[in-house]
C-alpha cells in the first residue's frame, strides 16, 4: 500500500494541536484508509467515522482502532455515492480529492453537500501535483476554491508539515459549508 504512510497527516496532527478549543462534534473521514487520522481526530476528543471503499483498509482501521483503545468506528462506505448515515459536523480528507477521478470531482462536491452539515467544517489536505494521468491526478489551487467557493466559504488556507516525499506539495484548506448550499449547481 503506497499510499499507507503508518501514522496521521503531519498537518492534521498540528491543526489539532493549535486548536484545543474547537468545539467537539463528529468527524467523517472519507477514504480513511487504515484510519490514522480517524484516530487523530478521536484522541483529540471527537466523534470520529471513517469509511472507505476497501473492505481490508477497514478491517485493518478497527483492528488498529481497538488495539489503541480509541472509540473511532469505521464502515465500508462509497462517500461519492452513498447516502451519509447522519450528517457531520466536520469532513475532514487526506489527499482524496486527487485519488478520484477528475470527471468524478463535481460528485465530490456533490457527496460533501450530502455528508456535511449546513455551517460544517470542510478541512482538506490538497496534494498539488501536476496532471500525470495518476492516480494520484494533478489539482491546483485556483481549480480547487472554483470547485468549492460557490457552496463553502474559505476560513484559512496554508501549507502543513507534511510527509518528507510531500514537502511543498500539500495546502491545507479550511471551508465553512454555506447555509443555504444544498446542490451543486454547475458541471465542469
Amino acid at each position: 500500500m503506497p499510499w499507507e504512510k503508518g501514522a496521521p497527516s503531519p498537518g492534521l496532527v498540528d491543526f489539532l494541536a493549535a486548536h484545543p478549543e474547537l468545539a467537539r462534534g463528529t468527524v467523517c473521514v472519507p477514504g480513511c484508509g487504515t484510519g490514522h487520522d480517524a484516530r487523530a481526530w478521536a484522541q483529540a476528543g471527537f466523534q470520529a467515522f471513517g469509511y472507505d471503499i476497501a473492505p481490508s483498509a477497514i478491517r485493518l482501521a478497527a483492528r488498529r482502532t481497538r488495539t489503541a483503545k480509541l472509540p473511532a468506528k469505521f464502515q465500508v462506505a462509497d462517500f461519492l455515492r452513498d447516502p451519509a448515515p447522519f450528517l457531520f459536523d466536520w469532513v475532514f480528507e487526506h489527499t482524496l480529492f486527487c485519488a478520484i477521478r477528475p470527471a468524478e470531482r463535481d460528485d465530490y462536491v456533490r457527496a460533501l453537500l450530502r455528508w456535511l452539515k449546513p455551517g460544517g467544517q470542510y478541512l482538506a489536505v490538497n496534494y498539488l501535483i501536476p496532471e500525470r494521468g495518476g492516480p494520484p491526478y494533478g489539482t491546483t489551487r485556483d481549480e480547487i476554491v472554483q470547485r468549492f467557493s460557490p457552496q463553502f466559504e474559505l476560513a484559512q488556507e496554508w501549507v502543513p508539515r507534511s510527509y518528507p516525499n510531500r514537502s511543498d506539495l500539500e495546502l491545507m484548506l479550511w471551508w465553512r459549508r454555506r447555509t443555504g448550499s444544498l446542490e451543486l449547481k454547475t458541471n465542469r
